[in-house]
């Protein structure tokens, strides 16, 4: 569905392309509906329509601006060929939030248009993070300029106009740098996208983000190098304004995408703004946020994000031995802290979701065993994303490995977070890979699922909305070998979208193939839907489930350090303990704090 500003002139072809990436077989990772909306190809479009409404390229030009999620929607080269032969050639292809793993599809997605000398352009986090971290040609950055694709880096607010001017006088630059000058995003055009585009989600759920940076250093991660570490907001304004245009449109389900929403400095103010719209204006909000392990300590936090309707959070958890968050630099993390969050959010009715790591430096496939059993029985979790620890190119992990010429996975498409890419000291690439596999099943087994269940039926979480996710986490790695946050319903192939290093299956192989994974993978899935289902019928329907207690559950008490093996089992987990004691008695604020 496209959207332009009428005119009687020319026409400038904008296509935002979000790229997926190949699967394990080779074959484009594409759902007929997805589990996660793209908030970078919201955000370009947002700021896309308001440069076709500024009329940027003149008035006798309008802009029309298509918006592609590879993700959910099958990429037409050959009918956006035509689009641009009708209009002589005039527009742009731009492929959007690029991230690793995705840049060798972005290529290849680029290559017929290249070929036909359509401009394109392609930004995200691997140009970004590439060219703020490393010499500006590495990690095949030089592809791009081979094959005359400009590469934009930084944030577009402000910075699109040049480009798509640029595109239409034929003088597209090789690079746009704004690694150095991000701009603020306050009273910015907002992330959105038209109902059309959303409805290819889950849950017709769309995104945004309210802030942008962060102010931690953890030496994985992308954020702080890409977008900073000087954090940037949205008012409270900005976000009523996008989520009155989004329910215009019958949608009011987001996810804020801010990597850590409990640090930014608007949260009251957005949170108050929200609580109006949900509690007097009557607009049903249901929000999914991400949080730091230290959000329960503000004030109001967790209160309010109920109010506003937050029914789901993602908690930055990472893992449960502090010597790996040293080792990571994320020592904002206190497993000290953890149970009281957790049941905070517990008592709140909140789904509480976590990213677990695997393959820091302590780690070991015994050590991780533990650590899921110490998660199972002594933290009130509903779900946990485990991922393996990926020298991501933007991250310092990375360029302190590049540096030292460590040997690293040449493939950029499997730097997805679930393959191993670098080895390790105490794990061999083979021990890592199957310990990845087995923590799913460890982690969902049937009986700690219907512990899951139990915990929610005593604690008042929704548990139709808990079924739906587990069914989604326990069966998705198993049944389609992706995981769980790049899943979704019903999976689509064509053979065409086969990688182009890979020999094409005849058509006589692979629909017969495709047809019976599709049946096969969708009668387990029934099954395990129907199990839960059943499941969560029978623990809700028994009176003793609203008394239900486990040691996950329990108060925090003043013993815990002596009793859990949280702290007990853990190399670091005394150290913690013993470094939180000595804080308190040298503040004078002894055990209340």
């Amino acid at each position: 569905m496209p959207n332009a500003i009428e005119t009687r002139g020319r026409r400038f072809q904008l296509f935002l392309i979000k790229p997926s990436h190949y699967d394990d077989d080779g074959y484009v990772i594409r759902w007929w509906r997805a589990m996660i909306p793209s908030n970078s190809l919201a955000a370009l479009y947002g700021i896309a329509s308001d440069c076709a409404e500024r009329q940027v390229l003149g008035p006798d030009v309008a802009i029309d601006i298509h918006a592609i999620d590879e993700t959910n929607t099958r990429v037409d080269v050959p009918a956006i060929l035509r689009a641009f032969e009708a209009n002589g050639g005039l527009g742009l292809v731009a492929m959007v939030g690029v991230q690793s793993n995705q840049y060798p599809r972005a290529l290849d997605l680029a290559r017929p248009f290249r070929d036909k000398g359509i401009a394109v352009a392609m930004g995200g986090f691997h140009v970004s993070g590439c060219l703020s971290m490393l010499d500006g040609q590495a990690v095949e950055l030089d592809a791009c300029r081979q094959m005359g694709i400009a590469m934009f880096a930084g944030e577009a607010e402000g910075r699109l106009d040049r480009v798509l001017q640029d595109a239409a006088a034929g003088t597209l630059e090789p690079l746009y740098n704004f690694m150095n000058d991000l701009p603020s995003i306050e009273a910015t055009p907002a992330p959105f996208l038209p109902k059309p585009y959303v409805s290819r989600t889950l849950g017709l759920s769309t995104s945004f983000d309210a802030g942008r940076g962060c102010p931690y250093q953890c030496s994985f991660c992308t954020i702080i190098n890409v977008q900073g570490r000087k954090s940037r907001f949205r008012s409270a304004d900005d976000v009523e304004a996008l989520v009155r245009m989004n329910w215009a449109q019958g949608i009011s389900k987001f996810f804020i995408t801010d990597d850590n929403f409990a640090r930014n400095k608007e949260w009251e103010s957005i949170f108050d703004r929200l609580i109006q719209l949900r509690e007097v204006d009557g607009i049903p909000l249901g929000l999914m946020i991400q949080v730091d392990t230290l959000c329960h300590k503000i004030p109001n936090f967790i209160e309010k994000s109920k109010r506003a309707g937050v029914t789901r959070v993602f908690i930055g958890l990472e893992n449960v031995n502090p010597d790996n968050l040293s080792a990571a630099k994320k020592r904002q993390n206190k497993i000290t802290e953890y149970r009281k969050m957790l049941l905070a959010w517990k008592a709140e009715g909140i789904i509480t979701l976590a990213g677990y790591i695997l393959g820091f430096p302590s780690d070991t496939p015994e050590s991780i065993r533990r650590d899921i059993r110490i998660l199972q029985e002594e933290l009130p979790l509903d779900v946990i994303e485990f991922f393996c620890l990926t020298p991501l190119p933007g991250s310092e992990d990375h360029q302190t490995l590049w540096k030292k010429g460590v040997a690293m996975e040449k493939d950029l498409n499997i730097y997805d977070v679930e393959h191993v890419c670098t080895a390790h000291e105490k794990m061999t690439k083979a021990e890592w890979e199957a310990i990845y596999q087995e923590a799913w099943s460890l982690y969902y087994s049937r009986d700690h699922m219907r512990t899951l269940i139990r915990r929610a039926v005593a604690t008042g979480v929704p548990v139709a909305s808990l079924v739906k996710v587990l069914v989604s986490f326990a069966t998705t790695v198993r049944l389609e070998n992706v995981h769980p946050l790049q899943s979704g319903l019903l999976r689509l192939m064509h053979p065409s979208e086969r990688r182009p290093t890979l020999a094409p299956l005849p058509a006589w192989k692979f629909w017969p193939r495709f047809a019976w994974k599709t049946v096969r993978t969708h009668a387990l899935l029934a099954g395990e839907i129907v199990r839960l289902v059943a499941t969560a019928y029978r623990i809700a329907k028994d009176p003793a489930s609203k008394t239900y207690s486990d040691p996950a559950l329990t108060p925090v008490a003043e013993d815990d350090e002596q009793t859990l093996s949280l702290f007990t089992k853990t190399s670091g987990g005394q150290a913690s303990v013993t470094h939180v004691k000595k804080v308190a008695q040298l503040t004078g604020a002894g055990r209340a704090a």
